[in-house]
């Protein structure tokens, strides 16, 4: 579970690096690395940034209703 949640902590974050490239620049780097924003592979990436923030949002509720270091202290058990 500690792995799921560390790689889909990645994948929101590298989402929201890239939100911040359009942004500020209107550079979409998913979209140049992997073939347009049409393209199969930049697809699936999208979609499992999307996946990943739905299920962070997990830790997210469980620390704002029992507190941020209880949930820190209870995931580790």
């Amino acid at each position: 579970m500690k792995a799921l949640n560390l790689i889909t902590l990645l994948l929101v974050i590298l989402g929201g690096m890239n939100w911040l490239l359009v942004g500020a620049f209107q550079f979409d780097l998913v979209a140049s690395l992997f073939g347009g924003q049409d393209a199969a592979l930049a697809r699936i990436v999208y979609v499992l940034v999307g996946l990943s923030a739905v299920y962070q949002l997990i830790p997210f509720f469980r620390a704002m209703s029992i507190g941020e270091v209880p949930a820190e202290s209870a995931r580790r058990h």
